[in-house]
């Protein structure tokens, strides 16, 4: 499966099948809120919640990998992201492209 987040892919043509889109909602444990709240006291990364945050856009973009090959599709064009913050210390991530098959 080929993912751009152009509105093409140079050198295909294809037809639109139509708007997928793959979602997660990730939360870390009390444990790692506590710990990551310390780390704003001294500054610096927050690695628990980065690797929360490349964990659910893995999880959503194979999500919507899985709803465009259930349609038959070759490839993603106009792959987007977005966050949002559901509760404090969780995220909703969505990942969302339009469908295209080779013509």
């Amino acid at each position: 499966m080929i993912l751009v987040n152009t509105d093409y892919i140079s050198g295909k043509e294809f037809n639109m099948l139509g708007l997928v889109k793959g979602s997660t909602i990730q939360t870390k444990n009390v444990g790692h809120d506590i710990t990551q709240s310390f780390k704003t006291l001294v500054g610096g990364e927050l690695k628990a919640y980065n690797d929360m945050m490349n964990n659910a856009r893995a999880l959503a973009t194979k999500r919507m990998v899985q709803e465009a090959e259930a349609l038959g599709a070759d490839a993603i064009v106009n792959v987007r992201y977005a966050t949002s913050a559901i509760m404090q210390g969780a995220a909703e991530v969505m990942a969302y492209g339009t469908a295209v098959k080779f013509v």
